[in-house]
């Protein structure tokens, strides 16, 4: 869980609100960006013993999952699944029918050997090459010209399924994208595919490995960072909020690092009943990207 509420302890002093002056920073905003990027890897789940499968391939499962994949023109393809039943709910887009492989359908017991017996798997899953790496760089140059922008940041997050519900708040509320620290990080699943409910073919799922230097590299290009903390004296509501927000949020149960929220240009609560111990980490993006969103919305 994540904390969002006051404790006993003492904290360490919370930093100023004020941004640091560029004198602090290391490095020039080209040389944060690109010594924030990981090495390139597969970043892949093991293969199922005895997987036919191409190699670099996952298994995507869930109807909003796989119907958003299909959709997705930069999701390359490999083989699609179906009980008979579900087939005949499924409508594909005649633009897409050349991209998409012939239908196979197979009995649901054929579907669980495919994809796991405790997958919630509604009877489609598709075989898909995993999307490719995006990068902070192109997260800046895209939102450059942009009035708002809002971008969620996961401090060591490591649960795919959290991860993917995330996703699913963050296209719900806009967001522009989504970054994780690429070391103990989840690789692309079905798991996570299936939290996100489709939101894994449209908000950019960027790794880096420095935080920190990502979050400067976002602050030179404008962006203004929060860091959500259970121990922070602002509300969230009260927060000062630019145009362009990043919200960055901790692993549930150990929060925000401490280089993590030094880098932070402020840190926020969520206000919740002191009765009550905490939010979960998807729970608390969400309410934290509603509250960014609706200040952009007020002007």
């Amino acid at each position: 869980m994540i904390n969002t509420t006051m404790s006993k302890k003492k904290r360490p002093a919370k930093q100023s609100s004020n941004r640091p002056n560029n004198t602090n920073r290391s490095g020039t905003a080209r040389d944060r960006i690109a010594q924030s990027r990981p090495a390139p890897s597969k970043r892949l789940p093991p293969s199922r013993a005895g997987s036919q499968n191409p190699p670099n391939t996952l298994w995507l499962y869930g109807i909003h999952a796989v119907t958003a994949a299909l959709h997705n023109p930069d999701r390359r393809k490999h083989r699609f699944i179906s009980t008979p039943k579900t087939a005949e709910s499924i409508e594909i887009p005649q633009e897409f029918i050349k991209s998409i492989p012939q239908l196979e359908k197979l009995d649901r017991v054929e579907i669980d050997q495919i994809c796991g017996e405790d997958t919630v798997h509604q009877g489609l899953a598709l075989l898909v090459s995993p999307l490719e790496d995006q990068y902070v760089e192109d997260l800046i140059e895209r939102t450059s010209s942009a009035s708002t922008s809002t971008v969620v940041v996961l401090d060591q997050a490591s649960d795919p399924r959290n991860i993917g519900a995330v996703m699913r708040s963050a296209r719900a509320f806009g967001a522009d994208a989504i970054i994780i620290q690429d070391r103990n990080s989840p690789p692309e699943t079905g798991a996570m595919a299936k939290a996100a409910s489709g939101a894994l073919e449209f908000i950019p799922l960027i790794r880096v490995t420095n935080l920190a230097r990502a979050l400067w590299a976002l602050k030179d290009a404008g962006y203004w960072v929060s860091g959500l903390d259970g121990y922070a004296e602002t509300s969230i509501d009260d927060a000062n909020i630019s145009e362009k927000s990043v919200i960055v949020l901790g692993a549930e149960g150990t929060g925000l690092r401490r280089l993590t929220r030094e880098t932070c240009d402020q840190t926020v609560k969520i206000p919740i009943d002191t009765d009550a111990e905490s939010l979960n980490l998807s729970n608390a993006a969400a309410i934290a990207l509603y509250a960014l969103t609706r200040k952009h919305r007020q002007g």
